[in-house]
């Protein structure tokens, strides 16, 4: 596996930092919203007797929020929107190429220079031994065929 550039290492730290900001300015957010619509309430006991739960599913529960309506769109609208990303997807494939080819980590030249050794050795060592198997394996089938003639 090839080694990372100081400034792909970089780039994937960075990337590490704000994620984990993200996530923390989310989970901050979502105990905000908690906060907000509900006060705070004491810790639920442990219930013992079915009398309790029968009271807690009497007590009237809120009512749901409405729903934010939505305004109807038009197919015309639709079709209009969808041609021109057509005709913008026609090159799009070129430049995720391009995206993709930055992202590849190449191999050192170090790097190809062995990985090529290694491949001319096993290439070099299977040629070897089939000339050499070749060479044996037509004897022993005739030594073999010719101990069941007599």
């Amino acid at each position: 596996m090839a080694k990372k550039s100081k400034t792909q290492k970089a780039r994937a730290s960075a990337a590490r930092a704000q994620k984990k900001i993200e996530q923390e300015a989310k989970a901050g957010e979502a105990v905000l919203a908690a906060e907000a619509e509900e006060p705070e309430e004491q810790p639920a006991k442990k219930k013992l007797f079915k009398k309790a739960e029968a009271e807690e599913a009497a007590a009237p529960k809120p009512a749901p929020k409405p729903a934010l309506e939505k305004k109807p769109e038009s197919k015309a609208i639709k079709k209009e929107e969808k041609k021109p990303e057509k005709k913008k997807r026609r090159f799009a494939f070129f430049s995720d190429v391009r995206g993709e080819m930055r992202r590849v980590t190449w191999p050192t030249r170090q790097d190809v220079l062995r990985w090529s050794m290694v491949v001319v050795g096993a290439l070099i060592f299977f040629g070897v031994f089939t000339a050499v198997f070749d060479s044996i394996f037509p004897q022993v089938l005739l030594v073999l065929s010719g101990l069941g003639v007599s």
